[in-house]
Formats: C-alpha cells, sequence, structure tokens
C-alpha cells in the first residue's frame, strides 16, 4: 500500500502555567499553589515570594503596591484578557474580569484564586476555538510576544497551535506590523452645504419619545426642554445672528435626550451635522454611550455618529512603526507593542485617551510604552506619511463631514471656529454646548497666546526638524515636508524655495535644544533665549524666590536690559513672519494656477498645508509679535499679559509670556456668529442662584457670550 506522508497539523490544546495563583488585598494574601491548595498570608510574607514565583494575577502594579515589593514578573491575566478580547472593557480586578467572562463574582478573598484560574481556563479556550486561519494570524503576533518574554506565550501559542520560532526569520517585528490589514480610507467629494427645513416641535417630541421607548417614566420637564431647544434648529433670519437658547436643565431632567431628540432631526431633515460639545471627556464618553439609544445597530451608529478630539489622543501608526524598528535594541517591548497591535485591529476609531482603550493597560504595560504611541504635537507629517491613507485621525475627519451627529469638546470646537476648520475647511452650522457653564473657562484657555521657551521651541523643531542626535524624532521639518509640493505642476515660479529657506533660517533665531539650562544659568544664546532670561530675571526679583510653585509678575516697568531684548526678540520674529506669509500666498497662488494639472491627492496636500502654515505658523508668529511690541508701547484694553515662570517640585520647567482676553467670551463669540445658524448652550448649573432671577438669566448671558 502506497503512503505519503504530510506535516501534521499543529495540536491546540489548553497550558496552564506551571505558576501559583495570588490574589492580594491590603492586609491579606490568598495563594492557590499548583497543586491546588489554598494558603493564606500576610502581605509581608508574600511579598518575598513574588521575585521567583512569576504568578498568575491581576493587575501587576496594583499587586506590587499592595504587597509593598518593587514590580516583579508575572502572569498578568489583564494581558491575556486585552490579547483575546481587544478594544473591550473590564474592570481590572478579580471580580471584574470575572463579570466580563460571565462568571460568578467571588464573595470571600479565599474564593478568587479560583475564580481567576477559571477566567484563564476560559480565555485560552476563546483562543482554540478560533478558526484556523484566524489563528495563524494570532500565532505569529503571540509568537513576537513571546520571543519578547511575554509571560503568557507559551500558553496561548499552545491554544493557538503555533510555533514561537516560526517567524524569526522575518525580524523581531514579524507579527505586528498591524497597520498591513487595516482598511484604507477614500476621499469622497465635499458635501453640499446643509438645508434649513425647519423642525417642528412634534418631530422632536415624538423623536424623543422613540429614544426613552416604551414604559419611560413621564417627564412634562424633560418635553418641556425638548420643545425649548428645537427653537436653535429653526431657519435663521439673518446672517450673523444665529439663533440661541440658552437653557438650565437640572439634574433628572434628561437633557441629553433632550437636545438629541431635535438635533437628530435636524440632521436628518437637511443632511448635515450637529456638532455636540462637552467640557469633559467623560461626558463625552456618556453622550456617546447615550447615542445607542439613537442608533442601536453598531454598524449604522458608527457611520451616522463620530467622536472628533484632538490629534494627541489618537494612535499614530507611524510611531508604532518607528517603535517596532526599535526592537532589536529593546526586544522585550514587543509585548507592549503586540497588545496594542490587538487593540489597533479591534478598535473602533483608534482613540487612546477616553476610547476603547482599556484604562488600565498603560497602567499594566508602561504609559510611555503605550500612550507615548499617540500622535505627538508637531510631528505629524500629514500626507508625506505612507500611513495617511489609514492614519485613524484622518480617517475621523473625514467621517465627521458627512456624520449626523459629531461628538467634539469644547477646545476642538472654538478652535474650529476661531481657526476656520483645523483640519479641513469645513465648519458646521448647529452646535450645542453641553456644560455651557464652563465655556468662560474653555474660551480663556482657546482664546490665549503664549510665548514661552517651551512653545518657542516646539515651533523651531516644526520648521526645522529634528536637530542634533535625536534618533527617535522623526520630525521632518518644513524644507521636507514641501519639497515635493514645491517641484509638483508647473514647478517653482513663485519663489518658494527661497521662502522655505528663508523662514528656516529665521527659525533658528527660536529656542534651540538646551535652552531651559541656558536662561536658568544666564548663558542664553539668540534673541528669544535672551528674551526669556530676562523675563526670567524680573519675575524672579518681584516674586517669593523660597516658593517651589510657579512664579508670576507683573509687564511693567520693565526691568534694565529687558527693553533691549524686546527689540531683538520682535526684530527675528519679523524677520520669521515675512517668508511663512509669503509661503502662504505663494502656494495659494500655485495652487490656483495649477488647478488643473494637479492630481486630487497633490491638490489637498497643497490645501493642507496652506492651513496649516497659518494656523501653526503665520497665526502663531503675528500674535507673538503683538505681545511683544505692547511690552513697549501699552498692552491693549481688551487683554491682560503677565510673565511667568512654570515650575514642577521646584524645578524651572517654563518660562515666558501670556496672553489673555479679558473677557475670552468675545472672540468665540465672533468666531461662531459668522456661520453658525444655531446654538444651544445648555447646563444643569447655569444660573448661580441670584436673588432676582432676571439678574442671574443676565450674568448667565454673559458668562457664555451671549
Amino acid at each position: 500500500m502506497n503512503t505519503s506522508t504530510a506535516a501534521a497539523l499543529p495540536v491546540r490544546r489548553i497550558l496552564l502555567p506551571d505558576a501559583p495563583v495570588v490574589v492580594a488585598e491590603w492586609t491579606s494574601v490568598a495563594i492557590l499553589d499548583t497543586s491546588g491548595e489554598i494558603a493564606m498570608k500576610t502581605t509581608a510574607m508574600a511579598g518575598q515570594l513574588m521575585s521567583t514565583a512569576r504568578p498568575i494575577l491581576c493587575h501587576t502594579p496594583a499587586t506590587a503596591a499592595r504587597l509593598k515589593t518593587e514590580r516583579f514578573a508575572a502572569h498578568d491575566v489583564l494581558e491575556l484578557f486585552a490579547f483575546v478580547r481587544p478594544a473591550s472593557f473590564c474592570l481590572p480586578t478579580v471580580g471584574g474580569v470575572a463579570s466580563a467572562l460571565g462568571l460568578p463574582t467571588p464573595t470571600t478573598l479565599e474564593d478568587k484564586p479560583e475564580t481567576l484560574l477559571h477566567a484563564v481556563r476560559l480565555l485560552l479556550e476563546e483562543l482554540k476555538r478560533l478558526g484556523d486561519l484566524e489563528a495563524k494570524t494570532l500565532a505569529a503576533t503571540a509568537g513576537a510576544m513571546a520571543r519578547g518574554g511575554w509571560a503568557w506565550g507559551p500558553s496561548v501559542l499552545a491554544a493557538l497551535g503555533g510555533d514561537p520560532n516560526a517567524a524569526r526569520g522575518f525580524g523581531p517585528a514579524a507579527g505586528l506590523r498591524v497597520w498591513i490589514d487595516l482598511p484604507a480610507w477614500e476621499e469622497r467629494a465635499p458635501p453640499a452645504p446643509p438645508g434649513s427645513k425647519p423642525v417642528p416641535s412634534a418631530d422632536s417630541e415624538a423623536r424623543l419619545e422613540r429614544l426613552l421607548g416604551e414604559g419611560a417614566e413621564a417627564r412634562p420637564s424633560q418635553r418641556a426642554y425638548t420643545r425649548l431647544v428645537t427653537e436653535a434648529f429653526q431657519p435663521r433670519g439673518a446672517s450673523n445672528q444665529p439663533l440661541l437658547v440658552l437653557a438650565e436643565a437640572g439634574t433628572g431632567t434628561g437633557k441629553t435626550l433632550g437636545y438629541v431628540a431635535p438635533a437628530s432631526v435636524w440632521a436628518e431633515q437637511n443632511q448635515g451635522a450637529v456638532w455636540l460639545s462637552t467640557f469633559t471627556r467623560n461626558l463625552q464618553r456618556q453622550l456617546d454611550q447615550e447615542l445607542d439609544r439613537l442608533h442601536p445597530d453598531s454598524d449604522e451608529k458608527k457611520r451616522r455618529v463620530v467622536i472628533r478630539k484632538g490629534r494627541e489622543n489618537y494612535m499614530c501608526l507611524l510611531s508604532y512603526e518607528e517603535a517596532l524598528n526599535r526592537l532589536g535594541a529593546q526586544p522585550n517591548d514587543a509585548v507592549a507593542l503586540g497588545l496594542v497591535a490587538r487593540w489597533v485591529s479591534a478598535t473602533r476609531n483608534g482613540d487612546m485617551v477616553g476610547g476603547d482603550l482599556p484604562g488600565w493597560l498603560p497602567e499594566v504595560l508602561g504609559r510611555e510604552k503605550v500612550i507615548g504611541l499617540a500622535d505627538r504635537r508637531g510631528e505629524c507629517i500629514y500626507a508625506a506619511c505612507n500611513h495617511y491613507q489609514k492614519c485613524f485621525v484622518e480617517r475621523t475627519v473625514r467621517r465627521a463631514r458627512y456624520a449626523d451627529i459629531v461628538v467634539a469638546n469644547h477646545a476642538l470646537v472654538m478652535a474650529q471656529a476661531a481657526l476656520g476648520g483645523i483640519d479641513d475647511a469645513l465648519r458646521p452650522t448647529r452646535y450645542v454646548f453641553d456644560e455651557g457653564h464652563h465655556i468662560f473657562e474653555a474660551a480663556d484657555s482657546a482664546f490665549s497666546a503664549h510665548f514661552t521657551g517651551l512653545e518657542a521651541a516646539d515651533l523651531r523643531r516644526w520648521l526645522l526638524g529634528a536637530e542634533g542626535n535625536v534618533k527617535r524624532s522623526r520630525a521632518r521639518g518644513l524644507k521636507r515636508r514641501c519639497e515635493d509640493l514645491i517641484a509638483c505642476g508647473s514647478g517653482d515660479d513663485f519663489g518658494l524655495s527661497n521662502a522655505v529657506e528663508d523662514a528656516v533660517e529665521a527659525a533658528r533665531a527660536l529656542p534651540s535644544q538646551g535652552w531651559r539650562n541656558r536662561v536658568k544659568d544666564g548663558a542664553p544664546q539668540g534673541p528669544s533665549e535672551k528674551f526669556l532670561a530676562r523675563v526670567r530675571e524680573q519675575v524672579l526679583a518681584r516674586g517669593d524666590t523660597s516658593s517651589p510653585y510657579s512664579l508670576e509678575a507683573e509687564t511693567v516697568p520693565l526691568l534694565p536690559g529687558l527693553a533691549e531684548a524686546v527689540d531683538g526678540l520682535e526684530t527675528a520674529l519679523a524677520r520669521l513672519e515675512t517668508p511663512l506669509r509669503k509661503l502662504i500666498a505663494s502656494f495659494t497662488a500655485k495652487l490656483n494656477k495649477d488647478a488643473g494639472i494637479l492630481e486630487t491627492s497633490m491638490r489637498q496636500r497643497l490645501e493642507a498645508v496652506i492651513r496649516t502654515l497659518e494656523h501653526r505658523g503665520a497665526m502663531q508668529v503675528t500674535a507673538w509679535r503683538g505681545m511683544v511690541k505692547a511690552l513697549k508701547e501699552a498692552t491693549p484694553s481688551e487683554f491682560v499679559d503677565w510673565f511667568h515662570i512654570e515650575r514642577i517640585d521646584g524645578h524651572d520647567i517654563d518660562v515666558g509670556l501670556s496672553r489673555h482676553w479679558v473677557d475670552p467670551t468675545l472672540p468665540f463669540a465672533r468666531a461662531l456668529a459668522d456661520h453658525a445658524h444655531g446654538i444651544v448652550v445648555t447646563s444643569a448649573t447655569m444660573l448661580t442662584g441670584e436673588t432676582d432671577e432676571a439678574t442671574d438669566w443676565t450674568n448667565a448671558e454673559q458668562r457664555v457670550g451671549a
């Protein structure tokens, strides 16, 4: 009989670690040994066993703190949970893991180790039941993590039928290049302007009833609130005069669904987006959860509801790729990068701060290894990035253009309004500001200006790129980012190359690496550092030098020598502003001239670089010039300026000049009035409880810029 041999299929099995299970509380510890015996010990006694046991536990940092010991190697069940169920929530406790897996919640400390071991078995069983194709993909990721020293590596690979050495020939990052399987977004034509169909109160109330569901408690105050808020969703009567509803709705009224009802009706009828803005991430998350009532189907919700935050909240694929490139020198990072890869493959939108990334994962793996992969200010290279068409930020920006509801925050909305769009030129016409009593505070932050060492050094890095031996920075500088844009179309016939060179050369007047020590030691280099050194002297001369806290001082009168430093800085900023303005004008002229011969992607890049040069460069430098010039003239009456030294634990972190509006709601109102058609400002605490209600409402109107 003829026989043929074939490679045997890998055997998939449950392999539990040969390690004790440890659950620590503040005074007692329960230990389940490998023979199945439970022992109770004090935290002091148990702490001595951890250095060699590599136990199974839940939340290594918390356990180490309870045992009053240094962090130790362990089989942390939270890591296994994050691998098996990425982008899923569970409380970082034994009870939390049990609840997420449908296990009974343990009632005593003695019960918890067995529950934790049961959870491990269930998670490994989930892996074992996966189809062969998915198991093979996960085995590649787990193999890379195992080679990096992951404690769960052998158990996970046994359940998946994987070989920890199978992909070694493809380098340490084999199995971790998660961006390969991410879908690319496609550019679409800009949406048409929204319509102006009115929203009848009856339609809003009907939508509210649907959101509440059958059997909901009747709340007349909620229905009345919805009717009033609906007034902001009627057609605007005149340009620059948005309809405004200022509403207080006490706790228990149900204001969230009260304004979601008319907002969703208006969005559907007029094919436009309503931006719902909150002050805190917590309310942003709660609002997103409430919108499950509007769109119970997750796929429909993903299409019609978008969460918008600042770029620094989102996972950056280029940062992740660069972290993979360092694995040869830092192989242990494969564990954190593997778990991040699992999350990237499942995340809804790449939001690392308040999104579906478990809040305990940075604690367990190390904050810098996780949150450090978010988009870093000043380092995004936009369309020049190889991952641009898979970028989470860019995908979110484009989804928001066609959404019905965009859930944002006050800071982002104000910047979007003030700058004519941050990531694109589109601005919404309908807003709801929840937590409206924080508008003054948010506007104060959004519309203030600061010339400080950190701010100026950040602009220098953005213009010049990485300097010296900064191996981990990818900052490419203005020249590298613009070189292909200058050459595209009909070429450089607007003096763009010279303007870039002038801007880069002028940026050298801004603080460079090591500026903080030079300013502190009285050895500044260049006009910016000389100004900062003199500012520091003035703050120390007029403040409490013994205080470990941040210090402030008035700007007048200037100390001897500071006036000369002001002149030098103002001249340097003027030299920088001129080429930046020329670049904006020249790129705009190029875009207009070559519009017919440029590819769509190149036109979009030109539009993006024009916006960025304006918002990130020219506007900032112009504001700085105005602030600096006022030091020798007079601060305009609508502003207040001061010098300051920022300190942490008595150490100088930053120094410089700040300018705030006396009434920051003025620029906020002006930024919205020219394009908004309807605005709702609402809060549970809009009023302060004045005896005279009319006076109370007048004060509320002033606080929000009405």
